[in-house]
Order: C-alpha cells, then sequence, then structure tokens
C-alpha cells in the first residue's frame, strides 16, 4: 500500500473554518487558536496536547461503568486490559459516531483509527498511559440518519435499511431491533451479505445486529468493538444512568447558568460571522443547551427557555409541558438519564466524565467547538485539545490501474461520470485536432476581443451587441470542443465506463467515499489487516486528505 497527501481543499464542501484550523500552527497570529485547546499548544499537529494537564476524574466509577458496557459488547482482552489503565490513572483520547447501521461510512473507521493511532503516540512519547475510546452518540433521536448502510454493487451505490420506526422520536441507542422495530433488518442482513460476499465481517454483523434483546447501540457497539478489538479500543453508551450521574455538574451548571451561556454563544456567533465563518449550530434567545426524555413517552424533546408565561416559576418548555428551573434539578437529581446535552455541550459532558486528553473530530465536529470553546471555559475552566481524524480515499488496485491507464489523479475524479468521460474524450482527440481547435479558438479570442473593443470605441450601443454576439460564437466553439470529444468517446467506449468506475468508487454518488460507503465494505475485501494498516497511515498526520492506495 502506498499513501499521499493532498490538501484538504480536494474534497468538496470544506468550511474555511476548517481550513484555518489546520493550518493555525503555523500562524502564531491566527484567529481560530484561542478557540481551540490543540491551538494553546502549537497547532493540532505539534503534539502539545500530549502535556496538557488534566483535572482527575473518580477513576473507579468510571472503570465499573466501562467494564460492564464492554463485556456486554464483547470486548477483547486488549479492551479489557485498557479500561484497568484507566482505572489506574491513564489518560484518554477519544473519538466517537452515531450508531449508523452496520457500523457507518468509512470515516467511522478513520476515527477510531485515528484515536488509537494517537493514543500510541502520546504514550510512546511521554510514558504516561493513553487509550483510545470510542463515544457512540447513543442519545440523538434522528432515526433515518442512522438506518442505512451503502454499499456498492457493480453498476452503483445501494443503500441498505431496516425500516426503523418507532411512535415518537426516542434516543436511537435504545431502540430494540425486532421484526415490529426493523422489520427490513434480515433482508438487509442477506443482501448486505450477498453484496460483502460472505466475508467473516458479515458474521460479526449478524452476530450483533441478530443477537438476542439487540439495540441500535449494543449492535453497533458489538460490531465496533469487535472491528478494534486488537487495539484495544474502549466503547461507551453514554446513555446510561451512571454516566449521566457522572456528568450531572455539567448538565446542573446549564440548567442554572441557562442565561449567561446562552449570552456567551450568541457573542460568538456574532463573532464567527464577523470574521466570515459560520456557525456550525443556529443559536436563538430561545435555545437552551438540553434535551429532556418525556418521563411517560419517552421522547427526547428540546428544552426552551421561556419568560413570558403566566407562572414566573416556569422558565423552560419541553413540548407541551413546562419546567421551573427547580423541577429540572429535582429531575437531574432523581433520574438524571432523562437529562441529555445537545451538540454543543456534549463534548464538555463527555470530558467532564472522562480524562480526555484530546479529542479526534471531523470538519463538521471541529467547527462546532469555534461554539463548544465559550461552553469549556465556562464549565471546566478548560478547553480539551481537538485533533483532525484521518481524512482518506481508499484506491483498490484495479480502479488504480484504470486510473494510471487514463492517467486520472484523484482531484480530477471528484466529479460526475459524464464530466469525468468528457475530459478523457477531449484528451483522446488526436493531437493535429487538438492543435486546430486551439488554434482557432486562441484566434477566435484575439479577433472577438478587438472587434469588441473598436465598436464599443464608435457607439457603446454596438460594443454591448458586439458581447452579445461574442458569446454566441464562444458558446459554439465551445459546442465543437465537446462534440469532438465525444465522437471520440463513441469511437472508444471503455472511456466512458473507465469514468463510471472511476467516480464510482472514488467519488460514488457525488460523495467523498469516506462519507458515505460503509467502512464494512473495505473491510470484507481487505480484512481486519486494514485496521492496522489505517492506524499506520494516521500516524503520518497528513494535514489534509490522504490518498491510499491498498
Amino acid at each position: 500500500m502506498s499513501v499521499e497527501c493532498y490538501p484538504i481543499t480536494v474534497l468538496p464542501h470544506i468550511s474555511q473554518l476548517y481550513r484555518d484550523y489546520l493550518v493555525m500552527g503555523d500562524n502564531a497570529d491566527s484567529t481560530v487558536r484561542r478557540w481551540y485547546g490543540s491551538g494553546d499548544s502549537g497547532g493540532p499537529f505539534a503534539g502539545g496536547w500530549m502535556r496538557t494537564p488534566l483535572p482527575a476524574v473518580d477513576s473507579k466509577p468510571l472503570a465499573d461503568e466501562l467494564l460492564r458496557q464492554n463485556r456486554i459488547f464483547g470486548a477483547s482482552a486488549e479492551t479489557l486490559a485498557n479500561i484497568e489503565k484507566l482505572r489506574g490513572g491513564a489518560r484518554a483520547v477519544v473519538t466517537g459516531q452515531q450508531v449508523v447501521l452496520f457500523g457507518g461510512p468509512l470515516l467511522t473507521l478513520l476515527k477510531a483509527a485515528t484515536a488509537v493511532s494517537r493514543a500510541r503516540e502520546a504514550t510512546r512519547i511521554t510514558g504516561v498511559e493513553h487509550v483510545p475510546i470510542f463515544w457512540m452518540a447513543t442519545e440523538d433521536h434522528d432515526l433515518p440518519e442512522v438506518d442505512q448502510a451503502a454499499l456498492l454493487t457493480k453498476t452503483g451505490v445501494e443503500v441498505l435499511k431496516a425500516g426503523l420506526r418507532v411512535p415518537v422520536p426516542v434516543p436511537v441507542g435504545g431502540v430494540a431491533l425486532n421484526a415490529e422495530t426493523a422489520p427490513l433488518l434480515e433482508e438487509a442482513i442477506e443482501r448486505a451479505t450477498e453484496l460483502l460476499e460472505f466475508a467473516p465481517v458479515t458474521e460479526w454483523i449478524r452476530d450483533a445486529y441478530l443477537s438476542p434483546e439487540a439495540t441500535l447501540a449494543s449492535a453497533f457497539g458489538r460490531l465496533i468493538a469487535r472491528i478494534f478489538a486488537a487495539q484495544g479500543l474502549i466503547v461507551v453508551d453514554a446513555a446510561s444512568r451512571e454516566f449521566h450521574a457522572m456528568g450531572a455538574s455539567t448538565l446542573r451548571y446549564a440548567i442554572e447558568h441557562a442565561d449567561a451561556l446562552q449570552r456567551d454563544l450568541l457573542a460568538r456567533t456574532e463573532e464567527l460571522t464577523g470574521l466570515g465563518y459560520h456557525a456550525q449550530v443556529t443559536v436563538f434567545e430561545s435555545s437552551s443547551l438540553l434535551f429532556l426524555l418525556d418521563g411517560e413517552t419517552g421522547e427526547r424533546v428540546a428544552l426552551r427557555r421561556v419568560k413570558d408565561l403566566t407562572d414566573a416559576d416556569a422558565q423552560w418548555r419541553a413540548g407541551s409541558h413546562v419546567y421551573s428551573t427547580g423541577d429540572l434539578l429535582e429531575i437531574l437529581d432523581r433520574s438524571p438519564e432523562r437529562l441529555s446535552p445537545n451538540a454543543l455541550l456534549r463534548p464538555v459532558f463527555q470530558d467532564t466524565v472522562l480524562p480526555t486528553a484530546a479529542y479526534i473530530g471531523g470538519p463538521a465536529e471541529i467547527a462546532y467547538f469555534a461554539q463548544s470553546e465559550v461552553l469549556y471555559r465556562a464549565i471546566l475552566g478548560r478547553v480539551t485539545p481537538v485533533l483532525p481524524r484521518l481524512s482518506a480515499t481508499l484506491i483498490e488496485p484495479a480502479i488504480a490501474t484504470v486510473m494510471e491507464k487514463d492517467e486520472v489523479q484523484v482531484p480530477d475524479a471528484m466529479t460526475t461520470a459524464a464530466e469525468l468521460a468528457q475530459r478523457l474524450g477531449a484528451r483522446a482527440m488526436p493531437i493535429p485536432l487538438k492543435r486546430k481547435l486551439a488554434a482557432v479558438g486562441n484566434a477566435l479570442e484575439t479577433e472577438l476581443d478587438a472587434l469588441t473593443e473598436y465598436l464599443r470605441g464608435i457607439d457603446a450601443t454596438l460594443g454591448t451587441a458586439a458581447e452579445t454576439s461574442g458569446s454566441k460564437m464562444r458558446y459554439q466553439m465551445d459546442r465543437l470542443r465537446r462534440m469532438a470529444a465525444t465522437y471520440e468517446l463513441q469511437k472508444e467506449a471503455s472511456l466512458s465506463k473507465h469514468a463510471a468506475a472511476i467516480t464510482l468508487n472514488i467519488f460514488p454518488d457525488g460523495h467523498p467515499q469516506e462519507r458515505l460507503l460503509a467502512g464494512v465494505w473495505f473491510l470484507a475485501r481487505y480484512g481486519d489487516g486494514l485496521i492496522d494498516r489505517l492506524v499506520e497511515v494516521a500516524n503520518n498526520q497528513c494535514p489534509g486528505h490522504v490518498i491510499v492506495r491498498l
């Protein structure tokens, strides 16, 4: 396997904030440095995060709960040993992801591999034990978002679904996997088994998702624990009562200081937009940082701040119910699992519970941290360093051969099959034809510019008419080029097939491979040795996007 490092801008839709974050270590005056804990120690690639002091946590209840959960997930001996290291004072390198069907897209594996790599690196350099932890986002309630797994067929992308359904929006992790809630699950597993060609990972999927009493959380946890068994990855389901009790101080602070925190977030949003960035999470005056589980239905409802109710003590609303601050504090004391953090508070809640030395995030998550920083400062008095996950495209040998034959680089493939085919057709035109088209095009540009300028000197109206006519002539010239390229494509039908195969694998359905294709698709083809390779690649710390030739 060979590796190449490209700028992150080869991927579409990368925010300016994330791009500036990646290079902030090279610019001491960068405006984003103060928003990220890694900026305090020289940027995300400098390594200063390894020696950032951490407050002590009560490791015994933490280790006890992790031990209980990871035994349920079928933890390996390596994982159990890492939990004992935490009990003894080890630091954590944390990442996380939603509990997407069958383990989610490739980026799930890339995140976990990065956490493993950074934990090993920090242990080696500092002599202090660091262990990798995967935090499952089981409290999210967007069920359609997690009910999908995209696999490749010979001709396209097939999205498998379990048909998950619940009467109200409940936390996804607790959704049971049975005929009533997931009527298409067995069908999806059978189809996945076919597409993955009965590879060993299909048995891991079957064992995780069809086990008795399986939920989305337990199935995802069992699968990710099995994939990263040799690396000792610790898996966390933070929806448990025990974890909420351990993080109750942050939830309490969010209740008692809601107005001040909201003012800080609104000010940060104004600061971000004033500097030309965007706020990843929209914040309103009535927003809060918390969700509440309905005591009867289990529905997860956003808590809103209200100040115009008849009852002066009623300062919060969740659906049709109103609560006072005292009501919420009583719920927190009695049933802490009913209160959960939103996207901005979640990392602070996480780092209240865990001895987090660094968090591994993707571009969107890292953009969140620019807003979460004000919550970290207010609640914890510190900011956890955030490091970028490995961003990668995996290229299989057959696709690499086609790309080399047609002289296609990865940035060229980040387009549609039709557009790439046109480029290949244009490239395949005979040299004499290319020269004639270029000569005519250049001459046309020169003469049109001269004529337009001359006519504009005579009369402005004539100049405008010349510009309009010139645009039509240029369009026809471009059309002639496309027709010539299409003719070459028709002569060499293989170019269209090549373009379709390349874009399907590199940029499937118009998405970067890592964000769409299921990680298990690659595991099925390259075995669990792929994980060691991804950990190794993550250790290179490319400050952009990595191309891994398998």
